[in-house]
């Protein structure tokens, strides 16, 4: 299973309005992906359990993904997270 660890730069972290972003380019996708941070995964296109990671800024997450278009879905979001959610830098 391909995966990216990115590091969240957003100043509210993995939280509220980039969360919801973060599913929703998370959604648009049919393979499965998880998000992973410390201890914890879940469901990459679960706001609740993207929201319960605790992912503050500056944290790291581990995002895999599998499924026919994983390749595709890690590369989005992973321009989603650099380009802090659409907020610049």
């Amino acid at each position: 299973m391909p995966e990216i660890t990115l590091t969240i730069h957003h100043e509210v972290g993995l939280h509220a309005r980039p969360a919801s972003a973060f599913v929703k380019t998370a959604s648009t996708f049919k393979s499965n992906i998880t998000v992973q941070h410390g201890e914890r995964s879940s469901n990459a296109k679960s706001i609740l359990g993207v929201l319960t990671l605790g992912a503050q800024k500056d944290a790291q997450i581990v995002v895999k993904a599998e499924g026919e278009d994983a390749a595709a879905a890690l590369k989005a979001l992973e321009t989603l997270v650099n380009d802090n959610f659409g907020e610049g830098k």
